[in-house]
């Protein structure tokens, strides 16, 4: 049996996506840098929950930057037996990009080619990579579901530029040196474990402190709101199903069911027993107003639909806060 590297392993998809494939058995390789984005303590927490469940021997862990491109491919050299890639190492979040921009060049664009080089240097060794990619690739719309041949050449924020030219990249690789890459585009994933950064969690943390939360566009927005677990059944089933030939596929994974972010207030009030205080703010540079998947593409190609629902969703988010957080 092969190996697959995880990059971005002790992030929130990432630390998932690690469980699920231990959890059958697989050999992983995870990578990360631990950065200070958010409190690192927390994506220790995820490694050390994952790295108990797993078979002694089962799960390897390199803590290397992926704009180290001499670190990644000497790691990825050192180990013959990688066969499979899933990509999820970046810098994230739209509203950082405008205060940290050369991050995300660091991560999204350099680190993105080191895996590419990865792949290309191992001479057909590495038979699949299925790599993130994300909504904002498809800028500020409101004219219903995103589909996977819309254009993407107008994205409102540095970080959904830099996720496009990963794409593009993507598709010059497997060009130029006939490798077999999958993209996901994501859609506001949540969950247990989830990002400090998100609104689902900034909500959440606020209201059971008593402090007001922030509702941008005045809470005129609407999500696609993805439950980590079907995004992670997605990407599990991309990887299972390489392309038989040297290709470059896109798709999107999200709920296809655009929410309300005020439904969503109004379901963490039930679910926390708190009502909110909220300021009206204005939209922010670098976001978008809505986001709609259309997931047409993943169930043809994959047999995949996502199966669960906001309310069930957060409700398995605060039952993993309560435990997590007391």
């Amino acid at each position: 049996m092969g190996k697959i590297v995880v990059t971005g392993a002790a992030g929130f998809i990432g630390a998932h996506v690690c469980q699920a494939l231990l959890a059958r058995g697989e050999q992983v390789v995870g990578l990360d840098n631990l950065n200070p984005y958010y409190d690192p303590a927390l994506k220790r927490a995820r490694l050390a929950a994952l790295t108990g469940d797993a078979a002694p021997g089962a799960f390897t862990f390199h803590h290397l930057d992926l704009s180290d491109q001499d670190a990644v491919l000497a790691m990825f050299k050192a180990d013959p037996a990688i066969d499979r890639v899933v990509h999820l190492g970046a810098q994230a979040g739209v509203r950082w990009s405008l205060e940290a921009p050369f991050a995300y060049t660091a991560a999204n664009v350099t680190g993105h080619l080191a895996i590419l080089e990865a792949v290309r240097r191992s001479e057909g060794r590495i038979g699949h990579t299925v790599y993130a990619s994300t909504s904002s690739v498809y800028g500020s719309r409101t004219d219903g579901a995103f589909r996977e041949g819309d254009r993407v050449d107008s994205p409102a924020s540095l970080y959904a530029a830099t996720k496009a030219a990963g794409e593009l990249m993507s598709k010059v690789y497997v060009d130029l040196y006939k490798i077999k890459l999958t993209g996901l585009r994501f859609f506001t994933v949540y969950g247990p474990w989830g990002r400090p950064d998100m609104a689902y969690w900034l909500f959440t943390d606020a209201m059971l402190k008593g402090r007001p939360i922030r509702l941008f566009n005045e809470g005129k927005m609407r999500r696609d709101f993805t439950f980590v677990d079907d995004i992670v059944a997605g990407i599990i089933a991309a990887l299972d199903h390489a392309p038989a030939a040297p290709a470059h596929r896109l798709y999107n994974i999200g709920n296809s069911n655009p929410e309300e972010l005020l439904d969503m207030v109004a379901m963490l009030e039930e679910l926390l027993g708190v009502k909110a205080v909220t300021q009206l703010m204005p939209m922010q540079p670098g976001d978008v107003p809505a986001t709609f998947a259309d997931v047409s593409a993943m169930k043809r190609d994959f047999g995949w639909q996502p199966t669960t629902d906001l309310r069930t969703g957060l409700t398995r988010f605060v039952g993993w806060w309560r435990g997590h957080f007391g």
